[in-house]
């Protein structure tokens, strides 16, 4: 059954509307953000001495030991579940899709290359936001990139920019993103009108919105683990299945990332362009390495070191691209169902190759997945907002105001149209992007510092504890309670 679209689908303002973000989107991800997301983790990767490499170890430990939450806080599991909530979601069902069928195999290997340089600069924007955090007076915290750049770098309507810029992006439009996802395959695999979803999932987010970030990272931390391992075990069974030709489908990712596969069949340049432009897209929109997003995540833990729960989300990034993503990709393509006439279908070319691969369980299981992944990334992005409208302005009556704007935009994306939506998504994430690229790269210094610190301590039978004292030139820029 097609996706129902509602009246104003075709009205002539949407249409230009839609046109304006695509103009925007050319110059922002075609001139500015490929070269600095990727030249910011270079840097970040050769300044820490290739860290997502030589702590990846650490980082599982970190997890291992970071069950129990102190004092009544956040644990540092449950700040990485947040954040592991709004990376694993229909990025990883919707967007893989959507990066195959526009860009070609080749922007798989783009999605990595954003993923594995992008861990090092998580590593430095999370550590960033632990250093940085505020108690909010209920044993909680928050922080994020608003905060270190008010805190760090002096500079509150950089911060305020930032928030807004996040508020936008995480708060609606990626909320109608997931919904959208939801819709679309919930309303063809069950006939389900897309309004009566919408309606559905205000419902059943309200109450968990209204239960604060305490109650979304408590949820995340049962949700997200067990949602993970079930499309893990279904997808690597498919997976499995064709271990034979993962040799064959690795190097066809690689041949087309370079224009090499194309060539031979008759295809310009342009594809290179197109794949890595859609790979580098979609791989931050289901990674979010860079974009200053799962900071706000890693801020609200109660940690003993900012840098242990820096990798805590660098792993977050490992798992959600290097594993979940690739995983989906490699179905899509050993399942031949991707053509040109699936281009931009999301979601539904995912569990149409699902459905090739292990018949009609595939299709139902998927509109199950895609529904809690979507879900549980809908809480995630919301507890990300919440503490950059906290940053704006603390007040009952404006939190008020935004848990309806959010409710609301998750209705409207179940029946909004699927290109304007993930092209505003594009255009929100780029600005939040570069505002938090540069404030990083300013920081970077502090960031690298407590990496030393961090390493200097390890390797005892205690973590690595942090106290202000550690480095004092920043002690007056922290905020009091902190450390």
């Amino acid at each position: 059954m097609p996706l129902l679209k509602a009246p104003w689908h075709d009205h002539y303002f949407m249409t230009f509307f839609n046109d304006v973000i695509t103009f925007l989107n050319g110059i922002l991800w075609g001139y500015v953000l490929i070269y600095l997301l990727l030249g910011v983790g270079v840097y970040f990767t050769i300044r820490s001495r290739f860290v997502q490499v030589r702590l990846l170890g650490q980082s599982i430990r970190e997890m291992r030991g970071g069950f129990v939450a102190k004092d009544g806080g956040i644990s540092p599991f449950q700040a990485f579940a947040t954040g592991l909530a709004s990376r694993v979601g229909t990025g990883n069902i919707a967007g893989v899709a959507i990066a195959i069928s526009l860009g070609g195999p080749g922007a798989i290997f783009w999605m990595w290359i954003t993923a594995l340089v992008g861990m090092a600069s998580s590593v430095m924007e999370c550590s960033l936001a632990q250093l940085y955090k505020e108690p909010h007076g209920d044993k909680t915290f928050r922080g994020g990139p608003a905060y270190y750049i008010q805190r760090g770098l002096g500079n509150r309507k950089l911060g305020i920019a930032f928030a807004l810029a996040l508020i936008l992006c995480f708060g609606l439009v990626f909320n109608a993103v997931q919904t959208n996802s939801i819709a679309v395959v919930a309303s063809s695999t069950y006939g389900i009108p897309v309004w009566v979803i919408g309606l559905v999932l205000v419902g059943i987010s309200a109450p968990v919105i209204w239960g604060g970030v305490r109650s979304v990272a408590v949820l995340a931390g049962v949700l997200v683990p067990i949602m993970a391992v079930l499309y893990l075990l279904l997808t690597g069974y498919v997976v499995i299945e064709h271990i034979t030709e993962i040799p064959s489908i690795v190097l066809l990712i690689i041949k087309s990332a370079f224009g090499l596969q194309e060539a031979a069949g008759g295809f310009t340049g342009v594809a290179v362009s197109q794949a890595m432009s859609m790979g580098i897209k979609r791989g931050l929109f289901s990674n979010e390495a860079g974009m200053g997003s799962a900071p706000n995540a890693a801020a609200t833990a109660t940690a003993g070191h900012p840098v242990g729960q820096g990798l805590l989300q660098m792993l977050g990034t490992f798992v959600d691209t290097i594993v979940v993503c690739t995983a989906t990709a490699v179905m899509i393509i050993a399942s031949g169902v991707y053509t040109a006439e699936t281009a931009g279908i999301g979601a539904r070319l995912t569990q149409a190759a699902l459905e090739a691969e292990v018949g009609v369980f595939g299709k139902h299981f998927l509109a199950v997945g895609i529904f809690f992944f979507g879900f549980s990334s809908i809480i995630g992005n919301y507890a990300y907002a919440e503490g950059n409208v906290d940053f704006i302005r603390r007040s009952p009556v404006v939190l008020l105001v935004f848990r309806l704007m959010v409710l609301g935009m998750v209705f409207f994306g179940a029946v909004g149209s699927v290109p304007m939506i993930w092209n505003l998504a594009d255009l929100s994430q780029g600005i939040m992007a570069l505002i938090n690229l540069v404030a990083i790269l300013l920081l970077g210094g502090v960031a690298v510092k407590l990496l030393k610190d961090y390493e200097s301590k390890s390797g005892g039978d205690t973590p690595p504890k942090f106290h202000a004292d550690d480095l004092p030139e920043l002690k007056d820029k922290l905020a009091p309670g902190a450390w």
